[in-house]
């Protein structure tokens, strides 16, 4: 008699982009891949968000996942969906155990970008409306707590876009809430 198998386990390994030294693993097992490099990181995100979301990639999606990593977060492959909402891209692991991830509406209108979010044990938290006012919010907490440099670096010029070191210190605003609600653009 054969095993039963799950068909989520075997949809979420077809549906997988293929890229050279990145293996797909067995739901069950216990042993963890090497993270990839950021470079095929990128590929297989934009890849999959592309192919099997249906959607055009973030413009920044790569400095998203740079900045993640800064994080200290660890990369994901987006095809390790299982256990989440099928609305979801998985980007980046916490050392918590929540999924950093794209939300993917299923009748997005066209243009709409995609919003970061937090995949958590027990819902979903938005934390920003699109990827670029995520790096942003993440600058400027960087700055305001002093541990902005390597966060510059692994952004680069994307940063240099969106935030300028000390724009918050010369708002001269008392919250951070209240400047990320007037600074931050949507």
């Amino acid at each position: 008699m054969r095993p039963a198998v799950s068909r989520a386990a075997f949809a979420s390994v077809l549906l997988a982009p293929r890229a050279v030294g990145v293996a797909a693993r067995c739901a069950s097992s216990s042993s963890s891949a090497a993270s990839p490099s950021v470079a095929a990181a990128t590929y297989d995100h934009a890849s999959f968000i592309k192919e099997v979301a249906a959607t055009d990639p973030p413009e920044h999606l790569s400095s998203l996942l740079n900045v993640l990593q800064a994080r200290g977060e660890k990369l994901v492959s987006p095809g390790a969906k299982r256990g989440l909402i099928p609305l979801v891209v998985p980007l980046a692991e916490s050392p918590a155990g929540n999924l950093t991830s794209l939300l993917r509406w299923p009748t997005a209108p066209s243009g709409m970008e995609m919003p970061v979010v937090e995949v958590r044990n027990h819902g979903l938290w938005l934390l920003a409306k699109n990827v670029n006012q995520y790096i942003h919010r993440v600058l400027v907490e960087a700055d305001i707590n002093g541990y902005a440099d390597d966060l510059w670096s692994a952004v680069g010029d994307t940063g240099k876009k969106l935030y300028t070191k000390g724009d918050f210190k010369e708002s001269q605003m008392a919250d951070l809430d209240a400047y990320l609600l007037k600074k931050v653009e949507g």
